[in-house]
């Protein structure tokens, strides 16, 4: 009974106690609708399992030389609920990549086609988020592929869900300051 309870005490109790007033980080804001329905889209395709969302210290990898942004704080997560931080790193981390990607057109174009944006890329395609259409209707917004990429004489449609991941992708930037204001206070206990 006494290890459960020191096992529970430092497992559940302090972490709970150390991070319990967090406030978001600088400049992070809470997801919009179309962000939230993107996010489910990341978690739907699996996204987690190649992709992490936490840049490390120097001491323990180069993310800061890879151009991933800086270290990842407790506030860069205030509303994600839950959090993507990922398993593993067999793609880049994307905690940034709305600040090194901001246009849609790449994502899409990504999404669509990763070896027409990152030769030798082993990401999979996902072309279930797209129709591909013998020309667009009112109201689409065909994507620009690079050429020998777009099926020939069509033209390719983002759906919703598309979309969606995109707005989720876009609204990743963890830039912020991490350090309270100059003569501001920090948290108080």
């Amino acid at each position: 009974m006494t290890m459960l309870a020191l096992a529970t005490s430092a497992l559940v109790v302090l972490p709970y106690l150390q991070l319990q007033d967090v406030k978001p980080t600088e400049g992070t804001k809470p997801y919009t609708a179309a962000q939230l329905r993107g996010r489910e889209v990341y978690i739907a395709n699996g996204c987690i399992y190649c992709h992490s969302q936490q840049p490390r210290d120097s001491a323990y990898a180069p993310d800061d030389k890879r151009g991933w942004g800086r270290v990842a704080v407790a506030g860069d997560y205030y509303y994600d609920k839950p959090h993507l931080l990922g398993t593993m790193r067999t793609g880049p981390d994307l905690m940034n990549i709305g600040v090194r990607q901001p246009g849609a057109d790449w994502h899409l174009g990504h999404l669509y086609q990763p070896r027409a944006y990152v030769s030798g890329s082993i990401m999979p395609s996902y072309p279930y988020l797209f129709d591909v259409k013998d020309a667009p209707e009112p109201g689409d917004k065909p994507v620009t592929l690079p050429p020998g990429y777009a099926p020939p004489g069509k033209v390719v449609v983002p759906t919703a869900a598309a979309s969606d991941l995109v707005a989720y992708l876009q609204s990743l930037n963890r830039t912020g300051a991490v350090l309270p204001p100059a003569g501001g206070e920090s948290n108080p206990r």
